[in-house]
């Protein structure tokens, strides 16, 4: 018996796993860009939070 073989095309093939890790570096780049962008307001308000008591102030400062 003579099997069927697909001929190759000009297109390079992608399979779906490359797809889904192509996505997730995407995803995870974006993410790590946004958390960087964002860290010196971060530090800012853990220091004020610090500052006025930490979590253990509620009465103090409502």
């Amino acid at each position: 018996m003579k099997r069927c073989e697909r001929s190759r095309t000009t297109r390079s093939v992608v399979s779906g796993r490359q797809v889904l890790i192509a996505q997730a570096l995407l995803v995870g780049g974006l993410a790590l860009a946004l958390l960087m962008k964002e860290l010196p307001s971060v530090v800012r308000e853990l220091r004020i939070v610090r500052m006025t008591g930490g979590l253990r102030a509620n009465r103090r400062y409502p």
